[in-house]
């Protein structure tokens, strides 16, 4: 299968567990792994024949911007769902990453991959 992807997404959202990370928005980075067959895009060169990537960050960047989750794992879940549902993928990689969260490191999160089969 082909992959479309998309890299350091930087979205603004609510998340954490306790104060003072659900007071405001914080930047969050979301790597994105969309499995489809892009055959009929790659002899037709059309956009029609594809999934626009731009479609797909516009639309995690204002689902972030409303959601108010306390885990990235819930988040990564909820990112997931929205994108099998909206999308003709079959496979969906999402990690999702809030920078210079812990001390000595330069980012920490979760990745997780989800199929159409999980949600069947």
């Amino acid at each position: 299968m082909d992959k479309i992807i998309i890299t350091d997404l930087l979205a603004n959202g609510i998340i954490g567990v306790k104060h003072p990370e659900r007071d405001q928005p914080q930047d969050l980075l979301i790597n994105l792994t969309l499995t489809a067959d892009l055959h009929a895009a790659g002899e037709s060169d059309s956009i029609l024949d594809t999934i626009n990537y731009s479609t797909v960050a516009k639309a995690v960047l204002a689902e972030v911007s409303v959601c108010a989750f306390h885990t990235v794992e819930t988040l990564a879940a909820h990112l997931a769902r929205m994108i099998l549902e909206s999308y003709p993928v079959t496979e969906v990689t999402i990690r999702v990453e809030k920078p210079k969260l812990v001390a000595r490191t330069s980012r920490v999160g979760v990745e997780i991959t989800r199929s159409r089969a999980d949600f069947s």
